[in-house]
């Protein structure tokens, strides 16, 4: 029996955040309605200035829940502030109070419309759940002057916010450097459909060599996998020049690939870097829809992102996890401090280190024992970082904001 009602103000679909959606409507006490304010990914194929190529994503992200998309009066839909001009959602906030809404669940803080909606909300009594994904290391590396700036401008904020629904210790601790109490913080961790990818680990794994023998892997061979966009932010060449590195140590126990499964501006300057360092077994296998990303998790060893500064998590580690595989971050991303455990499951190595992340990539792939035992603890730690415990989460934050 539904007990409780919920609405969700975020900007577009989503790939990550719709199965959740779906969760919530099937399976929860929330009876949930979403409002979309750009209409970005519904019309089939969109352009993605960082993929640098048209996407369509290949899973249903529209069914199973209740969801409207908000007139966008910008000039130039975007994510950007500006982008997101949504005047309806006064309206919507205004029917949500008097249809005994127990709150409105608000993904961010950086869009026009967001804020209309914080407003209307506060003005008319609807409490208000935040979620946002800024990790406190990242914060700090900010001038000082626009951190005092924004410390006005979200404490002003924040202290009307019913309850803060955060992803991970790195944004619990933004959270409370902005000034939100213990009482008001609630565990809504940033997971992936982990019931999918653990299946498709399943049905995989026996296809293994399959999928290496279409790019020449051999059987003991081992493979290092990047996944995302190839853009500055993920700092792709750096895992090239720590591969680079990798290759000229003589006498190496086994034979080394690395997968590049992505697309963006940066591939020709990789691609000519690989070609002007003779460097081999180098694979670019492109953009990967999200019914084709299991068949790279399963031919992989080891799982590396290397991104800087607006890696505020990097869903790509949770599925990689998923797949039993040992992971290695830099410092900055935001995943590390809750999901990897230095010398367990992976590392952690300084941002732009890249002798220190072929050390940490040596570690791994010589020693077949610890690539088993970091999987399996990698496999461990993913269990908790779920939609179930998303929904706890959202639940408990509704029963103390009601109360």
């Amino acid at each position: 029996m539904l007990k409780y009602k919920l609405a969700v103000l975020t900007s577009h679909l989503i790939q990550y955040q719709t199965p959740l959606f779906r969760k919530i409507a099937d399976k929860s006490e929330i009876d949930l309605t979403v409002f979309f304010c750009w209409r970005f990914g519904v019309q089939g194929d969109v352009y993605d200035t960082e993929f640098g190529k048209k996407i369509k994503w290949d899973i249903p992200l529209l069914e199973g829940y209740k969801y409207k998309f908000l007139k966008n009066f910008s000039l130039k839909p975007s994510s950007e502030f500006w982008g997101q001009i949504n005047l309806g959602i006064i309206k919507e906030i205004y029917d949500l109070r008097f249809k005994n809404y127990n709150g409105i669940l608000i993904f961010g803080w950086n869009s026009f419309t967001n804020w209309l909606a914080f407003l209307t909300a506060f003005i008319l009594g609807l409490p208000v759940f935040l979620r946002g994904e800024n990790p406190l290391n990242q914060e700090l590396l900010k001038p000082k002057w626009k951190i005092k700036i924004k410390k006005v401008i979200l404490g002003n904020l924040f202290k009307r916010i019913s309850a803060f629904l955060y992803i991970g210790e790195e944004n619990k601790k933004f959270y409370q450097y902005y000034g939100v109490s213990e009482e008001k913080l609630f565990f809504v961790p940033y997971a992936v459909d982990n019931e999918r990818y653990i299946a498709a680990a399943e049905n995989f794994e026996p296809q293994k060599q399959k999928f290496r023998n279409e790019l020449g892997i051999k059987q003991n061979d081992g493979v290092i996998l990047f996944g995302g966009k190839l853009i500055e932010k993920k700092r792709p060449m750096d895992l090239l020049m720590a591969y680079e590195l990798l290759s000229k140590i003589k006498n190496q126990k086994i034979k080394i690939h690395l997968v590049f499964m992505g697309d963006g501006a940066l591939r020709l300057e990789l691609e000519k870097y690989v070609e002007e360092n003779n460097l081999k077994n180098i694979h670019f296998v492109g953009f990967k829809n999200q019914t084709e990303l299991p068949k790279y998790y399963a031919m992989a060893d080891v799982f590396i992102l290397p991104s800087g500064v607006g890696e505020t998590w990097g869903l790509m580690v949770n599925e990689a996890m998923c797949f039993g595989l040992p992971v290695i971050v830099s410092d900055i991303v935001g995943c590390g401090f809750n999901l990897v455990k230095q010398g367990e499951n992976g590392y952690i190595f300084p941002l732009g280190n890249v002798e220190r992340l072929a050390d940490y990539l040596t570690a791994i792939l010589e020693n077949f024992n610890k690539r088993i035992l970091f999987g399996e603890k990698s496999f461990s730690i993913i269990q908790k970082y779920n939609y179930e415990n998303d929904i706890k989460g959202i639940l408990k934050a509704i029963i103390c904001s009601t109360k």
